[in-house]
């Protein structure tokens, strides 16, 4: 049987990040072999995806990042099983690790994000081997992305909210603070959309049916029952369409309103949020 020292083991580890135990086991199985001994932690990272896959990975993190330029954002969830995991700095470090690598490649979908390099192998192989690490069920579920001529993002406090706003001008006195407002209002508020004129026609139709049968319970004639509905369609506009909300932090204003008071022609052209259990 071939003799390990410490010194190996510790040199394993360092290659890999896996515990001090696992890279024993390894080199003692693959008798002094790195290499052989690497693909055997990578082979137990894909056992202990395959034993957990029923499980539910509803913990995690959400980060948010944009370009020195300002004029890319990219936000990326990764789920744990536990939130406890969802602290541990190997888990924080590899989220930032993709997400770093996002925004500076700026893959087109989550696909090829989990596709890109990430010292030496794929970010998919990457949280493979986390997985074999950690013990538990991971998964890089979500990558977002705004282009805009200002991008701003916003991360809340625990990392469980993120969010991306995208303005249609750059180089505005005032611009930096207007738009992080706005990241800060769409993780606050929520909203479906920039604008009504953006509200998903199905969306609509719904509130539009809600508002009839809320007035029909009331016991309101049938003859003013779309009048009605078209009121409170109205107001769901000023509630859930970004432009139209009242600013969280100034409600004698919309966010309309707002950034026009930076520039007229100030507008929000796209927005990004993910929170975590959404």
């Amino acid at each position: 049987m071939t003799t390990i020292s410490a010194a190996e083991v510790n040199k394993l580890r360092k290659m890999t990040g896996a515990g001090m135990m696992d890279c024993k086991a390894a080199l003692t199985e693959s008798e002094g072999d790195f290499e052989k001994a690497i693909e055997i932690l990578r082979k137990k990272g894909q056992k202990v995806a395959a034993k957990r896959a029923d499980r539910e990975a509803t913990e995690g993190i959400i980060i948010a990042k944009t370009n020195p330029e300002k004029n890319f954002g990219a936000l990326v969830v990764v789920n744990s099983e536990t939130d406890f995991v969802a602290k541990s700095e190997d888990f924080v470090n590899y989220t930032k690790a993709v997400l770093d690598l996002a925004v500076a490649r700026k893959p087109a979908t989550l696909d090829e994000l989990k596709a890109l390099n990430l010292n030496g192998r794929t970010v998919a192989d990457n949280l493979m081997d986390l997985v074999g690490k950690i013990g538990e069920k991971l998964e890089l579920s979500g990558y977002e992305t705004v282009n805009a001529s200002y991008v701003s993002s916003y991360n809340h406090l625990g990392n469980k909210l993120a969010t991306l706003v995208g303005l249609n001008k750059s180089g505005l006195p005032g611009l930096e603070e207007a738009a992080h407002d706005v990241a800060m209002q769409v993780a606050a508020m929520n909203p479906v959309a920039i604008d009504k004129d953006n509200v998903n026609p199905d969306i609509i139709a719904k509130e539009i049916e809600i508002g009839k049968e809320q007035a029909r319970n009331e016991g309101k004639p049938e003859a003013i029952l779309e009048k009605i509905a078209m009121g409170k369609l109205n107001k769901f506009y000023q509630e859930s369409t970004l432009l139209n909300q009242e600013f969280i932090k100034d409600n004698t204003k919309n966010i309309r309103a707002y950034l026009q008071g930076i520039d007229k022609d100030l507008t929000v052209t796209a927005f990004r949020r993910q929170k975590l259990g959404d």
